[in-house]
């Protein structure tokens, strides 16, 4: 199989579980790290799949390979190459197919719950997750569901949770999060916990009970990652 390609914004948001996922189901992958001044590859003819994953950074900021990679995802999505967007990836997703950003108000960050959009509970990418599920999150900005996607879930701080169009998905939220990574990011980005929002929760929501909200974090992540898996090109 040809590899994965998975770029990279900040370091700290690398596909930990994700990767973690991919190895175990013997997909190779590379990371792109854009963060340490890598261009945007243009080929799709050397690849599987396409991910892109998060970062503090806005959709509609000038930066060259913002404009690459949404340029990368329409050329990807018109010639059905499965991608998968993580947050600052699924806005990125969302503008590329004519969907809107938009900024704020407010933050979203720690453990909110999701439910499927009525009337595609029964979509083919939600067959096997429960009715609701409780996955991480740290972003400003949100998107809508572009022309010709499907609207997947929903949540009471972002009504635009996730979305997919034919093999491939966009999600607002981290699946991919291990302990390491959410202590690091409560760390690192501990000045966003400042701000004021009904949807920030505070460092000690955040972590407590954190290895149990990692396990079911985890399998739902089995889920949806293993129904993207299987749309990989096995060339």
């Amino acid at each position: 199989m040809k590899p994965v390609r998975i770029f990279r914004h900040v370091a700290c948001e690398g596909p930990g579980y994700l990767g973690t996922v991919l190895t175990r189901e013997n997909v190779p992958y590379e990371i792109i790290c854009i963060d340490e001044g890598i261009k945007v590859p243009s080929s799709l003819d050397d690849i599987s799949g396409l991910i892109f994953m998060g970062g503090a950074m806005n959709v509609t900021d000038p930066l060259q390979w913002i404009s690459d990679e949404k340029r990368l995802i329409r050329n990807a999505i018109d010639s059905h190459l499965p991608v998968m967007g993580i947050c600052l990836g699924a806005q990125l997703m969302s503008a590329a197919l004519g969907g809107d950003i938009t900024h704020g108000p407010g933050m979203e960050i720690g453990w909110h719950e999701v439910s499927p959009v009525r009337g595609n509970e029964t979509h083919e990418w939600l067959h096997g997750l429960p009715e609701k599920i409780v996955p991480f999150h740290w972003h400003a900005d949100s998107f809508s569901t572009p022309p010709g996607a499907t609207d997947l879930l929903h949540g009471k701080c972002r009504p635009h949770q996730a979305f997919a169009l034919n093999n491939s998905i966009a999600m607002q939220f981290h699946l991919e999060m291990t302990i390491d990574m959410v202590e690091e990011w409560v760390r690192q980005y501990k000045s966003d916990l400042m701000n004021e929002s009904g949807c920030i929760q505070d460092a000690d929501e955040i972590l407590a009970g954190l290895e149990n909200r990692i396990t079911a974090l985890h399998q739902w992540a089995d889920i949806l990652y293993q129904k993207w898996i299987k749309r990989l090109s096995s060339s």
